[in-house]
């Protein structure tokens, strides 16, 4: 039987190496995002090409949602599993200077975006068969410990821990799990490692972790059976200033 899965925000990052990850484990993945050419890029970097489908829709938009679901549903029948792991971000900026176009834009990126792909899975996942699936939502440390100068990215990745309890909870009755992985900072593969905010307000480069670590991580939780579940894991470099940060 086939095994598909939908892994938001496909095109660069962590969306795009966890693609390739599930690939080479043999999942038929359907990319997708905003821009159709970065998709393109990363179906090209797949050894197995048949299996890598580019689909572009936007995760804030209910009816581009709904469509790229449908798609799936009409080309193999069936969503094994959804990486929610789409987002926009916005530089560091005090509280009472977040514009509200900006707060918009990245809670609607992730939160709004993690529950409209979280409702088509739903739909699919709990009417097919065999019934049942998974969903790994891309969480954040900051759902735990928020960086200072970053309102809507946190309250964003809060909401996703919210929705990732929710579905999981919900998700029982029908053979759905839920999972949420949050990453702690992954080497970049195109730029110098910026440095980011501290509790005190200063900026410090921090240790790093090869994002392959990630990308097994993900895998191993999308390859579990239906019924076991990684309700959460943080996937962080040990040396990362994250225990007892703030």
């Amino acid at each position: 039987m086939v095994r598909t899965a939908v892994v938001t925000g496909a095109g660069s990052g962590i969306g795009r190496a966890c693609a390739l990850g599930l690939l080479a484990d043999g999942w038929t993945v359907v990319l997708t995002g905003r821009r159709e050419e970065r998709l393109r890029e990363s179906a090209r970097l797949a050894d197995t090409r048949d299996r890598a489908v580019v689909l572009p829709a936007d995760v804030t938009d209910a009816e581009s949602v709904d469509a790229l679901f449908s798609a799936v549903v009409e080309r193999w029948g069936r969503l094994d599993l959804l990486f929610n792991n789409a987002a926009d971000v916005m530089p560091y900026t005090p509280t009472e200077n977040v514009d509200v176009a900006d707060w918009h834009r990245v809670m609607d990126s992730i939160a709004t975006g993690t529950f409209l792909c979280s409702r088509a899975a739903f739909r699919i996942m709990k009417t097919q068969a065999p019934r049942g699936g998974r969903i790994v939502n891309n969480g954040a440390p900051s759902a735990q410990m928020p960086r200072p100068d970053s309102v809507a990215f946190t309250a964003a990745k809060h909401a996703v821990a919210g929705i990732t309890r929710s579905l999981s909870l919900d998700g029982r009755r029908y053979d759905i799990s839920c999972g949420q992985i949050d990453i702690g900072n992954v080497t970049p593969a195109d730029r110098p490692q910026p440095a980011v905010r501290q509790s005190d307000g200063s900026l410090r480069v921090e240790p790093t972790m090869d994002i392959r670590h990630v990308v097994d991580m993900v895998r191993a939780m999308a390859a579990l059976p239906v019924g076991v579940n990684i309700q959460s894991v943080l996937v962080m470099p040990s040396a990362m200033p994250y225990v007892g940060r703030g």
